[in-house]
């Protein structure tokens, strides 16, 4: 296990994140994906977070990326979609605009779920199981 230490806290949080292209049109080419990974990996070290998994398809990505308690995932998050779309679209300017309409790379929800653990229904188990002090 990937348990990490802080001062004051022990952690193990993975966050699953997924993010889609505007209207989810296939934008992504060949080069792209490898260059949206390099800048949300140095987003991912900037807030002191390590993606540990990257990949995505022409109109979406996925993420594993292992979080400091510390950091709120949103921010992570808005700081990955920002940083990675400006790049993008600077960077792919032609391929982008022809696209994608409005200015947006990214469509504006995302979906993060927590993994990694005891599933659910184990962890409710567990903590029914409990005595409490008398």
């Amino acid at each position: 296990m990937d348990i990490r230490r802080g001062r004051a806290v022990v952690y193990n949080l993975h966050a699953h994140v997924v993010f889609v292209t505007k209207y989810r049109r296939g934008v992504m080419n060949d080069e792209m994906p490898t260059r949206c990974e390099e800048v949300m990996r140095k987003v991912c070290e900037d807030f002191g977070a390590e993606l540990k998994e990257f990949n995505g398809e022409a109109d979406h990505v996925h993420l594993l990326v292992h979080c400091p308690p510390k950091i709120a995932l949103a921010s992570l998050v808005n700081s990955l979609k920002g940083v990675s779309s400006r790049r993008l679209r600077a960077e792919f300017t032609g391929r982008v605009n022809r696209a994608i309409t409005h200015g947006r790379f990214r469509s504006p929800p995302y979906c993060a779920g927590s993994c990694g653990g005891a599933p659910l229904q184990v962890v409710k188990d567990y903590i029914a199981q409990q005595k409490r002090p008398n």
